[in-house]
């Protein structure tokens, strides 16, 4: 087997672009939309004032471009766990948990979670990472259905959006209530979800 060709290397154009929306997840992470400017970004990412309109046209898309850029690693990390094991009955609990963690490392997701930006609190459901995450989860039910975990008369698709939308959901109430606040229906949720996907008993 011939071995595999290291990736090209970024452009130079590539790279100031990266680096600009860097800056950018952690500026507005740190201080949110309203008191960051465009310049205090070029100033952190080490480029002229101007450099960032070269990429983005305007500060709200620096920003949409920065909220769905730390979305993807918070659901990238949560995924990494959540799916390891076949057969796994609990998945859900472990991509909520994931989330939760990983959320506590990316401040601007968290952000946008918690309400403070509510200009685009309703675009959580809607960043481009969650489509990654619906496949995943219904690729995981439909495996499951040949397992013969899930039951059979349910549509892994349909299902699996329907699933993410409450993890989001409870995440966000996670995030917003507390952890103490919310924990209590963690249990009832999980009912919920497994009468909704269990192998009813046979006979």
């Amino acid at each position: 087997m011939a071995p595999t060709s290291a990736p090209p290397p970024r452009t130079k154009g590539e790279q100031t672009r990266r680096d600009i929306l860097r800056a950018a997840v952690a500026r507005f992470g740190r201080d949110g939309y309203r008191a960051t400017s465009v310049a205090d970004i070029a100033r952190e990412a080490g480029v002229g004032g101007t450099v960032p309109y070269a990429y983005f046209p305007n500060k709200e898309a620096l920003f949409l471009a920065a909220v769905d850029e730390d979305a993807a690693a918070v659901i990238h990390e949560a995924l990494s766990g959540a799916f390891d094991e076949p057969g796994q009955l609990d998945w859900q609990d472990v991509l909520l948990v994931g989330l939760l963690e990983a959320v506590e490392r990316h401040p601007l997701a968290r952000r946008l979670l918690a309400g403070l930006e509510p200009e685009v609190t309703p675009r959580v459901l809607h960043v481009p990472a969650l489509e990654e995450l619906r496949k995943a989860a219904a690729e995981r039910l439909a495996a499951d259905q040949v397992a013969g975990i899930v039951r059979p008369d349910v549509d892994p698709a349909t299902m699996a959006e329907g699933m993410v939308a409450i993890v989001m959901s409870l995440l966000m109430s996670v995030v917003q209530l507390g952890l103490d606040a919310t924990s209590p229906y963690a249990a009832s949720v999980a009912a919920v979800l497994e009468s909704a996907l269990k192998q009813p008993p046979r006979g």
